[in-house]
């Protein structure tokens, strides 16, 4: 059942990530808050699960190197296109592991693509963020919210604690403060809050979250 869903979140993806160009790509201000972390930082930010790149376009907007990241190739297809600039582009998924050396870097961001997966696959792949981040790095990340019922919350079959099988045989978890503490607890949690993202047409909640290596 684990390759079924793996293999299913790789096709849903895929299909979401058809050919688009820069100009349609949004930015919402969520990183804005963490500019201090991100301008101070020296070596390439990693953007995992980088998507259509709306982090990637952020970040290299201040001007940082970025290092791109996704499973589906047609993500990393359409950043490879759009943003020629980037300092490299990478495509695996993160239940691989990280193709990356222990402390690699300052700063790791993680938007709304660490929600898929189940309890086991949760913690190997923060373990992997903890390898590659230096000491004191910081990984800066949202992930959804028990709340988010207009995104699926408390739909389909429950098959962890807030992990639901959805239509299609995807799967997704919901946060709420305890699991953020729970799952994070090997960093130091700087900052957590549940907020709402309104750059989809239905609006999401979700929490906001920046954690340090310890």
């Amino acid at each position: 059942m684990e390759e079924l869903y793996r293999q299913k979140s790789l096709e849903y993806w895929d299909d979401r990530h058809k050919e688009y160009d820069r100009a349609s790509i949004k930015v919402d201000d969520w990183l804005e808050r963490f500019d201090d972390l991100i301008m101070a930082a020296q070596k390439p930010i990693l953007d995992l699960g980088c998507g259509s790149g709306n982090d990637t376009l952020y970040l290299i907007s201040k001007g940082k190197k970025v290092i791109s990241c996704d499973q589906s190739p047609n993500a990393i297809m359409n950043i490879a296109k759009n943003f020629p600039e980037c300092y490299d582009i990478k495509c695996f998924n993160m239940l691989d592991g990280m193709p990356f050396e222990d402390g690699s870097f300052e700063i790791v961001i993680a938007d709304l693509c660490l929600h898929y997966f189940l309890e086991k696959d949760t913690k190997k792949i923060l373990d992997e963020i903890n390898r590659i981040l230096q000491p004191g790095g910081h990984m800066i990340l949202r992930v959804n919210s028990v709340n988010d019922v207009l995104h699926g919350a408390g739909d389909g079959r429950e098959i962890e604690p807030h992990v639901y099988e959805m239509e299609g045989k995807t799967i997704k978890r919901f946060f709420d403060d305890d699991d953020i503490r729970y799952f994070f607890k090997d960093f130091d949690i700087e900052y957590m809050k549940e907020e709402i993202m309104t750059r989809y047409k239905l609006e999401k909640r979700l929490y906001r979250v920046c954690v340090r290596k310890r």
